[in-house]
């Protein structure tokens, strides 16, 4: 008999046997990647607030509303002479707490023995979407809050009109708020706002026909140098211009605890925990995390439109 050593990693399909499904609840680094096979949803809430920030001791402090230009505009400089020296603006000081987010979900030895993977991977996959439904809502909830400016177009119910009220909105934004330099790249609407308004742009032929045609891929942009974007979870009523650069982050905070699997791609906790005195094993996800808008100006709602 021949041994082979390192043994070779373990791999579980839909015809596992249930000693290999056993073997791969056991195993932190396979379900983290078994997830990013499986997961079907991912956060809206880190893509609207993309910059990476990090909560220590369950809560971060933060800076808001802070210009990027010195108070001082540049001077004209002899040779020889000294730099004058300027005194930069500091914006308002806020704070926010982390909140902790998870469920656990049961998978017992007969269900292992009588489906296999299925029902490791219906439990994963549940808990991972549900805890992306309720922290997408959390944050988009507070980005709705937090976003005052308004611009107020007509009704939608030409692309010509749709694509005046976008530009102008995002250009007039900008202007009001040079100090800032934001760049609204972003706009968020609800599902049945993005399906009437790419419906009305392809039929006023304002879409591409032939490469990148929306009606056979389902989606489209970049469109009007935007990124358009939508989400079941999204509260507004009407369409939100935002910079997602400068809007805001997710502040996560890394809790040492054993055996918790993660993938950066979703940005949730897992892990498999035995229970032998009941012939289960308990599931869970988890996220730790606050979202947080540095810069409310970074946003705009378009009111008016209809859709």
């Amino acid at each position: 008999m021949a041994y082979v050593y390192p043994a070779p990693p373990v791999t579980v399909s839909q015809d596992a046997t249930a000693y290999q499904v056993h073997q791969f609840m056991k195993t932190p680094t396979l379900i983290s990647k078994r997830l990013r096979e499986l997961v079907n949803e991912k956060f809206i809430a880190d893509f609207l607030l993309s910059q990476r920030l990090v909560a220590q001791g369950g809560a971060i402090l933060y800076e808001t509303g802070e210009e990027i230009y010195p108070d001082d505009a540049p001077e004209a400089i002899a040779p020889g002479a000294a730099y004058p020296n300027t005194v930069m603006s500091e914006g308002e000081l806020a704070a926010a707490k982390t909140i902790k987010w998870g469920r656990d979900s049961s998978v017992t030895d007969e269900a292992i023995s009588r489906l296999l993977m299925s029902p490791v991977e219906k439990a994963l996959r549940k808990l991972v979407n549900g805890t992306v439904r309720h922290v997408d809502s959390v944050a988009l909830g507070v980005i709705a809050s937090k976003i005052t400016g308004t611009y107020t177009g007509g009704p939608w119910t030409e692309a010509s009109q749709i694509i005046e009220d976008v530009l102008t909105a995002k250009a007039k934004h900008e202007e009001d708020h040079v100090g800032e330099s934001y760049d609204l790249n972003v706009i968020v609407l609800k599902p049945t706002q993005y399906a009437k308004v790419a419906a009305k742009l392809i039929s006023d032929g304002m879409l591409p026909r032939e490469a990148q045609n929306p009606v056979s891929t389902g989606v489209f942009g970049p469109y009007m140098g935007l990124t358009w974007t939508t989400s079941t979870h999204v509260p507004f009523t009407d369409p939100v211009l935002v910079d997602n650069e400068q809007l805001g982050g997710m502040a996560d905070e890394k809790i040492a605890s054993p055996g918790y699997t993660s993938d950066d791609g979703i940005g949730v906790e897992t892990k498999a925990i035995r229970r032998d005195e009941t012939d289960r094993y308990d599931v869970r996800a988890r996220r730790v995390t606050v979202p947080v808008v540095l810069e409310p100006n970074a946003g705009l709602r378009i009111t008016g439109t209809g859709v």
